[in-house]
């Protein structure tokens, strides 16, 4: 049902109400002052005939009929247009229209009220009357016949009034609702061909002149905003989740047909040599190994892909730090790790990537970092300078050659002689690019080995439009074959 016609309805079926109740209201207002005039009329009448009332009392009292025959009519021509009723210790005087005198009048009351009777009604007025030798009751009686016609006469026109109310405003508010609901029409002609499936085509920002139909027009074109967020992020999501299976299917090739190489050798020579059997055990562990870390570096590049601004806090990098180095010198005791961290620098970020920032810095350090000996020193310095928090990472090792520190962060970049997965410091750059914040590598500090250093706004930012580092993992051709370590 249109709009319009609700409201041509509604409004159809409240008028004729709204119409009753004041129709009530009126009559009870016109009855009101009907019998205000009337119990005033009563009033004056009785006042004007009460020393009549009481001279015929007397006289009856007295035992005097003809002035008693002369007060009564005395007393009648003073009633007028009233009835009158004087009822004594002797007898009872009446006269005028009044109930018959079978009908029971109410005793003890001090005002006007209503007599009913066989289908008609009075308006009565008693006053006492008192003489030395006896007292009696004067009653004044006004027939409601006029009073009643005109109650009818109100209440018909109410009704007409009220059967006349109902199709006109019924169709006034229809008429009205049908042009004030226009500009909403033309919205829903405006938006019933948007697709947002098919079509980037949207609500333009043509104003109408009606607040409510303007405001839910800016509300289609919010909803309509955040359905093409949700359906990019939702793309984002789906072309993750193939990037995943298409990079962990690559990636996983080489090392799984290792393993089924070595698994087959030892299926087809039970009778292998001890020390030849313990080589191909040591080369599947190793396999595993990086499998299990190729699978937890994609998950991590996924995650970072799709992080969501609400993810983000208050991050006490300086905590984050601690932690990462204490687990760090546990994973390899020979190590030396040294901390140097500012305490109360703060980013809002988010904790699960930094720390997986600072592990995978750490797990770099330890892994290229060495020095000629085979030592890993290691220090990590975290401090704010101005409106950014600088988290620095020194090893002793080879160092990065200046040609080969901008690839060094792209997928899949390994060394000649690593044994990694080639994304541990790809979710470095990620991270930081989260973060708002950039990485570079150094020389360093001592003129040898390396420096990688981050830089992190305290505030935050808006993430990134594009998240991609593992959407863009698809399209790399390098080999992804995990080089043996020397025997």
């Amino acid at each position: 049902m249109r709009l319009s016609t609700r409201i041509g309805l509604a409004v159809g079926l409240t008028v004729p109400l709204l119409v009753l109740a004041s129709g009530w209201l009126l009559l009870r207002l016109v009855n009101h002052d009907l019998h205000h005039a009337e119990d005033q009329h009563l009033r004056t009448r009785a006042t004007a005939m009460v020393p009549e009332a009481r001279a015929l009392l007397r006289a009856s009292v007295n035992g005097r009929p003809k002035v008693a025959d002369t007060r009564e009519r005395l007393l009648f021509s003073a009633a007028l247009d009233v009835g009158v009723r004087m009822i004594g210790p002797d007898g009872t005087f009446s006269g005028g229209p009044q109930p018959d005198a079978s009908v029971p009048l109410p005793e003890g009351t001090t005002g006007p009220v209503t007599v009913r009777a066989a289908g008609e009604s009075w308006r009565a007025l008693a006053r006492p009357i008192s003489t030395p030798r006896g007292s009696g009751t004067l009653w004044v009686f006004s027939p409601n016949a006029a009073d009643q016609a005109q109650l009818r006469l109100v209440r018909h026109r109410v009704a007409v009034t009220t059967l006349l109310a109902v199709p006109l405003s019924g169709l006034l508010a229809w008429g009205v609702a049908t042009g004030a609901t226009g500009p909403l029409r033309r919205l829903g002609r405006r938006t019933a061909g948007l697709d947002p499936r098919t079509s980037p085509a949207r609500l333009s920002d043509q104003p109408s002149g009606v607040t409510e139909v303007d405001e839910l027009a800016a509300t289609l074109r919010t909803v309509l905003t955040r359905y093409d967020e949700q359906a990019a992020r939702t793309a984002e999501a789906l072309d993750t989740a193939r990037s995943f299976s298409s990079a962990a299917a690559h990636e996983l090739r080489t090392p799984l047909m290792s393993m089924g190489t070595n698994l087959d050798i030892l299926a087809a020579h039970p009778d292998l040599p001890e020390p030849d059997r313990t080589e191909v055990l040591a080369d599947l562990r190793t396999e595993h190994a990086r499998l299990l870390n190729l699978l937890v570096m994609l998950r991590e590049l996924g995650r970072g892909d799709l992080v969501e601004a609400e993810a983000f806090r208050t991050v006490d990098v300086s905590e984050a730090a601690d932690a990462c180095v204490a687990e760090a010198r546990r994973r390899a005791p020979d190590a030396r790790i040294d901390l140097a961290a500012e305490p109360g620098a703060t980013v809002h970020g988010w904790e699960p990537g930094l720390r997986l920032l600072l592990d995978n810095l750490l797990a770099n350090a330890l892994a290229h970092g060495r020095d000629a000996a085979g030592r890993a020193t290691v220090t990590v310095g975290v401090r704010r300078t101005g409106d950014e928090v600088v988290v620095t990472v020194d090893d002793q090792g080879p160092g990065v050659p200046p040609e080969a520190r901008a690839r060094i962060f792209e997928r899949f970049q390994r060394g000649p002689d690593s044994s990694g997965s080639g994304l541990g410091l790809t979710l470095v750059a990620q991270q930081t690019a989260l973060h708002g914040g950039s990485v570079t590598v150094e020389d360093g500090p001592s003129g040898g080995g390396a420096r990688f250093v981050v830089r992190l706004p305290s505030t935050g930012g808006p993430l990134p439009a594009h998240r991609g580092w593992l959407i863009d993992t698809a399209g790399t051709n390098r080999s992804q074959s995990f080089p043996k370590e020397a025997p």
